[in-house]
């Protein structure tokens, strides 16, 4: 139990279970903790068993009353807070927070193939598509770059990427239905239209993160395998973030006969599980909508490390001020 004991305060466990270090080599310092809090103990007790032996009653008691050695005790317990809680803070504590990113290249990836003609989602799935699509463009940071692919039996790059919004719209606006579905063509098409983003002026060396949104009703029928083009975009660290638009009961009317079109979501999902991204769903426009923001969120903000030394300070201090007036107390009867 001890070993386990000192394993945790070496490493931190046992203060800070969910914290990360900067410095966690410094944490090896906790282990002068126990050590005082022994000696402590021990030159406490030595010294109540040799004023008994040899007074019985000493006269520290007539200046402290007995019921005042608790705040010594307490006074102590303080000190070894404020000691733990400094140490922590000298081992630099980081947390990971969301901070909105800089930088970014997004393809919108549409299916535009027949089969999005169905009115399940009013007025029709590539009307609402294109709805929510173009506000998610609009509520991306200024200097995001933008490219716009519309695919169905084949894909086109519509619009490469670019900050201007208003291009964006327009060729989502210019999206028309086409006969077939390859997903997979679609995918590689977004590959390349990312590959055709404008380097940095500040920083024309770095890439700026890319990812592909991508909305689809059905299955591929043509085309190259999507798992295929899934696998091309983790090799290029570009996350796939899918869309399964429709409903199970989505028909089209075809030379007057009703053809039923029920949304794939296992494809889709399997595209996004193989590229690192996120698999969504979709049956209205107004969820569609919820979609695109989480979607945004996502690819809009990344994760940092922050040192939050600072917390840990404070608290740190906290105890030192209250350890300190403890130990003024012992001298002093209070009214």
């Amino acid at each position: 139990m001890m070993t386990g004991l000192m394993t945790g305060l070496m490493t931190g466990q046992l203060i800070t279970p969910m914290l990360s270090f900067l410095a966690p080599d410094r944490l090896w310092l906790l282990l002068l903790i126990p050590a005082l809090v022994a000696l402590y103990l021990g030159l406490y007790r030595r010294k109540a068993q040799r004023r008994k032996q040899q007074y019985g009653q000493s006269m520290l008691d007539f200046v402290i009353p007995r019921e005042l050695p608790w705040k010594r005790h307490v006074a102590v317990g303080l000190s070894v807070l404020s000691l733990m809680t400094l140490t922590v803070a000298f081992a630099k504590p980081k947390s990971t927070v969301e901070v909105p990113r800089e930088r970014a290249t997004i393809v919108v990836a549409i299916d535009v193939s027949n089969s999005m003609m169905a009115q399940d989602v009013k007025p029709d799935r590539l009307t609402a598509a294109k709805d929510g699509a173009k506000q998610f463009v609009q509520s991306l940071p200024a200097k995001f770059n933008v490219a716009v692919v519309e695919f169905a039996g084949t894909a086109t790059i519509l619009l490469p990427p670019t900050t201007d919004r208003g291009a964006a719209v327009a060729a989502i606006e210019s999206m028309k239905l086409q006969p077939s579905t390859a997903i997979g063509e679609g995918i590689f098409t977004s590959l390349q239209a990312i590959a055709e983003a404008p380097p940095d002026p500040d920083h024309p060396n770095s890439k700026p993160p890319a990812r592909i949104v991508l909305l689809s009703d059905g299955k591929t029928q043509i085309g190259r395998p999507s798992a295929q083009a899934a696998e091309a975009a983790k090799a290029q660290n570009v996350e796939i973030y899918t869309v399964a638009y429709g409903t199970p009961d989505g028909y089209i009317e075809i030379q007057g006969t009703r053809q039923p079109v029920p949304v794939d979501r296992r494809e889709l999902a399997e595209v996004a599980k193989i590229s690192g991204g996120q698999a969504y769903r979709a049956e209205s426009a107004g969820e569609l909508k919820a979609v695109y923001k989480d979607i945004g969120s996502s690819v809009g903000k990344v994760k940092v490390d922050r040192e939050v030394t600072y917390r840990y300070a404070g608290f740190g201090l906290v105890f030192a001020i209250l350890a300190a007036i403890g130990a003024i107390s012992l001298g002093a009867r209070w009214p």
